[in-house]
């Protein structure tokens, strides 16, 4: 089964292995880009990427599951999501617009 759609997974395709076992192509992270209408947040305490998530991408399916965006798209990405983000960091967070028309674009797929 291919990843559903708002998946962190969704440009990976899915293998099987000589001994049948299943797995995922790497995974390619949109990164950062600097579009005017990104929101700076700055990080205040108890927050985290999955809070932060949900706060602004409320409008979109599952919006805390996309807390994978907010971390890909720092210019230094978060690689763990689980480590507590530092109150008064900055963070870039991508408008609704850039999901949509840039990070789950089809053309990303024919690059990956």
């Amino acid at each position: 089964m291919p990843p559903r759609r708002w998946s962190r997974f969704t440009f990976c395709t899915a293998l099987q292995d000589d001994d049948g076992i299943l797995f995922l192509t790497e995974r390619e992270p949109f990164g950062y880009q600097p579009f005017p209408d990104n929101w700076l947040h700055v990080v205040q305490e108890g927050e985290s990427l999955f809070t932060l998530a949900g706060r602004y991408f409320a409008p979109l399916p599952r919006p805390a599951g996309l807390w994978w965006v907010i971390a890909d798209f720092q210019p230094e990405p978060i690689l763990d999501p689980t480590i507590a983000l530092t109150v008064g960091a900055t963070l870039v967070i991508p408008s609704l617009q850039t999901i949509q028309a840039e990070i789950f674009n089809e053309r990303r797929r024919e690059t990956a």
